[in-house]
């Protein structure tokens, strides 16, 4: 597969994201309370596997070089919040309790999020994004928002990130190997978006950061 084919395949996945949203807004509407301009989910803690990255990049260097400057600004201010976070959790070595609590509890402005509460490049934002409001399974375990209506105890059904982690590892795997190389260690990195924003497109698709 060459990098547009592997795009394509990223687009398949998004677009499964954004019907079982549509879906289950359908089903439990009163439960799920995204709208435009409610930015929990821009400050939540999350990675890009390399396919994602890449696609993300790939559109953002689209973008008027006046908003790209302005993203870069405040992605130096998520670098530097997420140094901070890297040493809470390195103070908490070895208690992966306190760790995970660290995480959930951290928020981080997304660069990607402009001063007006919009995000610049929303037709093309991760899938991590495009499924916040509803309930989802991560690592075996259901999540749901903080401000969804959704509460514990309830049935309802879960959107599998963990099925969509694992075919986002898979076209990863595939885009190294357009480089001739087959590194499943560097398929499964995860990477910031201030991170991705900042780095050479190609540097993001055949070196992932080295």
């Amino acid at each position: 597969m060459n990098v547009s084919e592997l795009f394509q395949g990223y687009e398949l996945l998004a677009d499964r994201a954004d019907k079982a949203f549509c879906k289950m807004e359908k089903e439990y509407g009163p439960n799920i309370r995204c709208a435009r301009h409610c930015s929990d989910c821009c400050h939540a803690v999350f990675g890009l596997f390399p396919i994602e990255a890449a696609y993300l990049k790939q559109h953002f260097d689209q973008l008027k070089s006046e908003v790209k400057r302005a993203a870069l600004l405040r992605g130096n201010e998520m670098e530097n919040s997420l140094k901070r976070l890297d040493a809470t959790l390195k103070a908490h070595e070895g208690d992966p309790q306190m760790q995970a609590y660290a995480m959930a509890r951290e928020r981080i402005r997304c660069p990607l999020l402009d001063d007006s509460q919009d995000c610049i490049l929303y037709p093309h934002r991760p899938i991590t994004c495009r499924i916040y409001g509803v309930p989802t399974r991560i690592q075996g375990k259901g999540r749901v928002c903080g401000k969804s209506g959704f509460k514990q105890g309830e049935s309802f059904p879960l959107f599998d990130l963990d099925g969509v982690y694992r075919d986002l590892y898979a076209l990863s795997r595939e885009l190294l190997k357009t480089e001739g190389k087959d590194d499943p260690e560097k398929a499964s990195l995860l990477f910031s978006v201030s991170r991705v924003i900042s780095a050479p497109l190609d540097e993001v698709i055949h070196e992932t950061f080295g």
